[in-house]
Formats: structure tokens, sequence, C-alpha cells
């Protein structure tokens, strides 16, 4: 085996997937400005730590020149590649379209604002490698956000350590470092980037560790999250933790509240039809069943049970198919690929 020296750093594209040890994805959306200063420093940490590795920018359907800017990097580069959606779709399908075309054995995934730093990397790779974590994520626990955005983040946090189990402090950096095993074998969609540590758990991957990482003032641009974010992060934490126990057993969900309410329905419909029988016998005053707002009740509940239950079977027959969620991406050009 060649021994591998700093000039050796610049790798063809034509290079083996067992010779890159880090594959840095980073999803963005116009960020040119911050981009040649974000690669040139990738590539100093690279440099300095003989380090064989690929950069993957993942343009996000940017409007303004960050995609020439990809270009160009990645001529200068041949560790530099690049992908660029047509539109925007989100930067969950921007890593999950990365995490497809990756090829070093860890995966660092950070932004291009500059604000995550790659001096983090050789660190969150000896996590990985020689600590034998699945994922390591970082935690920015000094913040330079302002307060509208910091309360409304350890709200997220704590909300989704309680509902997932899964016990860090910040789940929304977008500083983490993976095992290939780990990207390969999972599937983000929607919004559900936030949720990747969790996520990565459900499928088997326990070994989650987390580390402060630095986080640096915005030097470039301004952010492209507002506040709904954290809306929309719950409805997508309500749905995968919803996925993950009953995703593939639907009609133990929809079977058991099926079956309760079709038994307390049909319950109340026996009940209020063997009283008016005992009143008729016992020559008791009686009205009828249907002039009882009960039986409608226990009508609605029969009904309403009957057709949990059938969703339920539908479910099942879904999960048989494996239909994807992912959706397709469509890109519209690539560089260095």
């Amino acid at each position: 085996m060649r021994q591998i020296t700093g000039k050796a750093l610049s790798l063809k594209p034509y290079m083996t997937d067992q010779a890159i040890q880090i594959s840095v994805v980073i999803p963005l959306y116009n960020e040119e400005e911050s981009l040649p200063e974000l690669c040139e420093w990738i590539a100093r940490v690279m440099d300095e730590n003989r380090f064989t590795y690929e950069v993957l920018f993942m343009d996000d359907g940017s409007r303004d020149g960050s995609w020439e800017v990809i270009q160009r990097l990645s001529q200068e580069n041949p560790n530099v590649r690049g992908m660029r959606f047509v539109r925007n779709y989100g930067k969950t399908a921007a890593l999950q379209t990365g995490f497809q075309a990756v090829r070093g054995n860890v995966v660092i995934t950070m932004d291009a604002d500059l604000q995550d730093s790659p001096d983090e990397i050789p660190e969150l790779y000896s996590m990985i490698v020689n600590d034998r974590y699945d994922l390591i994520s970082g935690w920015k626990k000094k913040r330079y956000d302002p307060i509208t955005k910091t309360i409304p983040t350890k709200l997220f946090n704590a909300a989704t350590r309680q509902i997932s189990g899964v016990y860090l402090h910040d789940f929304n950096c977008g500083l983490k470092a993976y095992r290939k095993d780990v990207v390969k074998n999972i599937t983000i969609y929607g919004e559900m980037h936030r949720y990747i540590p969790v996520i990565a758990k459900w499928n088997g991957f326990a070994r989650i560790g987390e580390k402060v990482v630095q986080h640096r003032a915005r030097k470039y641009g301004h952010t492209k999250f507002g506040l709904e974010r954290f809306i929309f992060g719950f409805l997508d934490l309500l749905s995968i933790a919803f996925v993950n126990k009953f995703g593939r057993r639907p009609m133990h969900l929809f079977g058991s509240l099926g079956t309760l309410m079709f038994f307390l329905g049909s319950l109340i419909a026996v009940w209020l039809i063997g009283k008016k029988i005992y009143n008729i016998y016992n020559l008791l005053p009686y009205r009828n069943v249907t002039e009882n707002p009960m039986f409608f009740l226990a009508l609605v509940a029969i009904m309403v049970g009957s057709q949990l239950f059938l969703a339920g079977f539908l479910g099942e027959l879904f999960v048989k198919q494996s239909v994807s969620k992912t959706g397709d991406y469509t890109i519209a050009e690539r560089a260095g690929l």
C-alpha cells in the first residue's frame, strides 16, 4: 500500500471507496459568499491531518451564484463534488441525496454558513473510528443566536428528548459525524433531518454520542429558517414516533382502537335494548330505543370502530407493498461526478 503524503491528498476522481476516509456533506441555499472560504478551510484541515476525503456540496436550488462557485471549486480541487437540485426541496432532501452519493467511511455533515467549524472534523472522526460510535452529534453549548431562536430551540430539544428517549442537548446542530453504515441504512424525508439521531437509534444504531462544538457568528448573509420550522419539526417528531412504533404493524393501533370502540358501541346498544325489554316485561314506563341519544352515540362508535379496523387492514396492505416515502428529487446538474 502506498504511503499517503501531503500531496497525495489531491485525489483523482477515479479513487475507490476504500481510499476515502471522510466524506463531508454540505447542504446549502444561497451561500455563494461563504463557499470558497469554507472549502479552503476544510482542505487545510484535511491536509494537516493527512486525511483522504471528498467534499459534497448539495445546492438546494440556490438562486444566487452558489452553483457557479461550486463548479469552480470542483475544477480547482478534485476532492470537491457537487449536485444542484432543479428547485428548493429542503435540507432533508439535500442530506438524503448526499448520503446516497457519499463514498467515505466516515460522513461529516455541516452547514455552509461558516457557523460550523471544520476544525472539529479530526476529533469527530476519531470518536467514530477509535471510540466506535455510530453517530456523534454536535452540541453548540454557547450559541450566537437571538433569544427568539434560542428559547424555542431549548423547548424543542426538551420535547424531543422526552418523546424519543434520545438524550442529546442539541438535535438540530448541523455538525454531525456518522459511520457510513448509518447513512446508508436510514431514510429521511419531509423535514426530518433534525431527528437523524432518533431515526438512527430506532434503526439499531444505538451508540450515539455528543461533542461540544464551537458555534461561530454568521459571517455572510442571513438565516434561511423561520420560527415555523419548530412547529413543523414537532409535527415531524410525532410522525416519526408513530411510524417507528406502528409503521410495520398498523393493525396493532387501528385494530385495537377499532375493536375497543366497536365493543363499547355494541355494549351500549345491547344495554339500551335490554333495558327496554326489561321495562316492557315488568310493565314499567319505557321509550323507544331510537329516542335515546345514547343509541346514536353507540351507532357512531360501532361505525367508527369498523372503519378503524378496516384502516388497520389497509395499513397492513400498504406495509406489504413497501411503498417508498422518499419521493424523487430532480437533479439539474452535477460537478465532479
